[in-house]
């Protein structure tokens, strides 16, 4: 008696703990209570989610079959296919598709024996994740539709949320923005206020950031990231989805310019946190993005490589951390291979923008042709998802391209574009691309006449970097940039390049000099006679000699 009188606390227990979302106490408190006395499948399905809410998932799935079986036995296949399908849909999810394909088979074939049931609006879901993976959104709409009126139909909020955020996903991959923003909006009011049971929920918290975030619709992403980050600290024994919540928030943080705070929410990620492959390689990237931006070069080229160890693609931040250091060959075949190997629009707006940069920095003809032709595709995208932050990257680049130009004619144009790209940073709460954008935009003022103009963005732009703890970067190393006519129409670089040169050395030692490789140098040294419109290496030594580019 007193045994059984253990194993019916022990039981009891357990279910308060689950009702208190408690899920460490409550998979001990019925793997007790299971030891002592079979469970039944109602307190079998708390005892499995709980083990999948403490991401111990071997166990749930175990527990899982073994409720499986249990029912068909019990004679309750639409329990059995449940069980089947939450099999099926981790098992997917963690890319075992062998495993996950044979259980869903299982739930779908239930289901298809039941009838119309709400097992077959779940049997959906991994139909609409293929449908999208395969560049389908038109077919992912139609099923998504489906299974959200099958939801709806029997009362299961766990399918009408999950359905509807995939169904926002499609309408944004077809496209239709706002419509998707609103689909989105609505699966998380169903998460966060109908009766979804915590699995689910945290499910549609992080696919819908996770959407936002890859739509860029910074607003909404920040608003529903704090929704899930209060989720996530009201349950200290929650063993899944704190990773993706503190990646998530670390991205947002260091969009926001709050540096330490990212930095803090990404380490506790890589730093021992019982997290999937995936968020450690996401925090490990943002770990090194925002070493980049301190200037932290060994750090940062580090972590990108532990990143894409991992299994994350390093850029755009490794290319971006190559040109900070001018090392332009490294910077331009990096960014190139991430844009040629990416096909979805909204995956290649990763890319476009730091190619742009780059391709305008290397002075090659070929490559500002291609810049330009990213700054178009930029646009388009722009103009097909209309986002503040894709308009935002769109007009930037169209004016840093235009700022390139040696037309004069271009440079109010260019102006024009990046005061819009500033206005539309600072209305996002960006500082460090805003103070970014006035740096280059002091460049067109330089070049108009206004140099008080130019100096108050500089000045802005330091003080923005001094507070952030930015590092220069190759556009603002000389500080306020005042002394402007003393390097003529050079970059910093190119100015070092030359006046190595007249002191003799080849562009061989130039490039062992500043551990540059060779091509490097005979991009600058091209770019430098260009700007300086001299033949030859010797007319631009006379040049900088005569205009005080050396001492005499």
């Amino acid at each position: 008696m007193p045994g059984s009188a253990a194993v019916l606390n022990a039981l009891a227990d357990g279910r308060t703990a689950f009702a208190e979302r408690r899920w460490e106490d409550a998979f001990g408190l019925l793997a007790i209570a299971d030891q002592e006395r079979r469970l039944g499948i109602g307190d079998l399905e708390r005892y499995a989610r709980s083990a999948s809410l403490t991401a111990r998932d071997d166990e749930a799935f175990a527990l899982l079959e073994r409720g499986y079986v249990q029912c068909l036995d019990e004679g309750d296949e639409r329990r059995a296919a449940n069980c089947a399908f939450w099999i099926g849909f981790r098992l997917s999810s963690l890319g075992e598709r062998p495993r996950a394909e044979a259980w869903l088979w299982r739930a779908s074939d239930l289901a298809d024996r039941l009838g119309d049931c709400a097992v077959s609006g779940y049997v959906k879901i991994p139909q609409i994740h293929r449908e999208l993976l395969k560049r389908r959104p038109d077919a992912a709409h139609l099923l998504a539709v489906e299974a959200a009126a099958c939801g709806d139909r029997f009362g299961e909020a766990d399918l009408s949320a999950l359905a509807r955020q995939l169904d926002g996903r499609a309408l944004i991959e077809l496209g239709q923005v706002d419509a998707g923003i609103r689909m989105l909006d609505e699966a998380m009011l169903v998460a966060t206020t109908g009766p979804v049971s915590e699995l689910g929920r945290g499910l549609v918290y992080c696919a819908v950031i996770g959407c936002c975030q890859r739509v860029l619709a910074v607003d909404r992403a920040r608003e529903w990231s704090a929704v899930l980050d209060d989720w996530c600290r009201s349950q200290t024994q929650l063993g899944i989805f704190n990773g993706t919540c503190r990646v998530h928030r670390a991205e947002l943080l260091e969009f926001g310019g709050d540096w330490p705070a990212a930095l803090a929410e990404a380490g506790l990620v890589t730093s021992g946190m019982k997290v999937e492959r995936r968020e450690r390689a996401a925090a490990t990237y943002e770990e090194a993005e925002i070493h980049r931006l301190r200037g932290e070069r060994a750090e940062a080229q580090s972590l990108y490589e532990s990143a894409a160890a991992l299994g994350a693609d390093p850029q755009p931040g490794l290319a971006l951390l190559h040109l900070q250091y001018d090392d332009l060959e490294h910077a331009m075949g990096g960014i190139r291979r991430a844009l040629g190997t990416s096909s979805s629009a909204l995956g290649r707006v990763r890319f476009l923008p730091a190619f742009v940069e780059i391709a305008l920095a290397t002075g090659d003809r070929t490559d500002a042709g291609d810049a330009t032709e990213a700054v178009d595709e930029l646009e388009r995208i722009a103009a097909a998802y209309d986002t503040p932050v894709l308009g935002a990257l769109a007009v930037e680049a169209r004016g840093r391209l235009l700022l390139a130009s040696e037309q004069a004619g271009r440079i109010p144009h260019a102006v024009a574009a990046l005061s819009t790209a500033l206005e539309a940073w600072l209305e996002l709460d960006a500082p460090y691309r805003a103070a970014r954008v006035r740096v280059v935009l002091a460049d067109g003022f330089d070049r108009l006449g206004d140099d008080e103009g130019a100096h108050l963005h500089r000045q802005a732009a330091a003080a923005v970097f001094a507070a952030l703890g930015a590092a220069p970067g190759r556009e603002r190393r000389t500080g306020d940039h005042a002394d402007t006519a003393s390097r003529g129409p050079l970059s910093d670089r190119e100015l070092q390049v030359l006046r190595l040169a007249t002191t003799g050395l080849t562009n061989k030692e130039i490039a062992t000099e500043l551990v540059l490789s060779r091509r490097t140098v005979d991009r600058h040294m091209s770019n430098i006679l260009a700007r300086l419109g001299v033949p030859s290496r010797a007319a631009a030594t006379a040049y900088a000699y005569e205009h005080g580019l050396v001492a005499g």
